[in-house]
């Protein structure tokens, strides 16, 4: 069972930049202004041990009035303790909040899938661009309140759209060869893969 975080000691550190804080199912949440969200994160991390970062998401409210908020969960892996901090975005300004590249490498990708779904800009991200959705992708971003639940195109344009991808425009060349090197492994290991094996591979 993890223990409770102590959010007295980052409400004594940083004072009104710790906006509230609440428990719900057993979750620890804090609040924090977006302006110190970086530093609050990087002291969590090398003051208070919270090293190993969980996840970077979003989430935005069917309720138009309240904020979109960026959520970042970080575990203290020595005491097992877990915290979610959440800043809230305006959805009808610009989205945007530092990025934290720079104290977990991990955050890297998970920035690339927030800012591809939801739109949030990262700044000082080294290299935002879309994740999940091809780099000309013009719909919008697919996990927000107002996207359509069949896209703003028709399939028809959405096929086209996706056929006249060329990925070949937006990715390195090490990304693209993940699969092929899969045709230059041993046959044991590739049968191996394929009953889903891992293994020493």
């Amino acid at each position: 069972m993890m223990k409770a975080p102590d959010v007295a000691a980052l409400r004594a550190k940083f004072g009104p930049a710790c906006e509230r804080s609440a428990v719900s199912n057993g979750d620890h949440i804090v609040w924090v202004a977006k302006a110190r969200a970086h530093e609050i994160l990087a002291w969590l991390k090398t003051d208070q041990g919270y090293a190993y970062l969980v996840d970077i998401t979003a989430v935005e409210y069917r309720d138009p009035e309240l904020p979109l908020e960026v959520v970042w969960t970080v575990r203290n892996l020595k005491t097992v303790q877990e915290l979610r901090v959440k800043v809230g975005l305006d959805p009808k300004a610009a989205l945007a909040v530092d990025s934290v590249v720079d104290l977990w490498k991990g955050a890297d990708w998970l920035e690339r899938e927030v800012f591809d779904m939801f739109g949030v800009t990262f700044r000082g991200h080294p290299d935002l661009r879309r994740l999940l959705m091809w780099e000309t992708y013009h719909e919008g971003f697919p996990l927000r309140k107002g996207f359509p639940l069949r896209g703003h195109f028709s399939r028809g344009e959405q096929t086209r759209q996706a056929l006249a991808a060329n990925p070949e425009a937006h990715y390195s060349i090490e990304e693209l060869s993940i699969a092929e090197v899969y045709e230059d492994l041993p046959q044991d290991m590739r049968e191996r893969l394929a009953r889903g094996e891992r293994g020493d591979i």
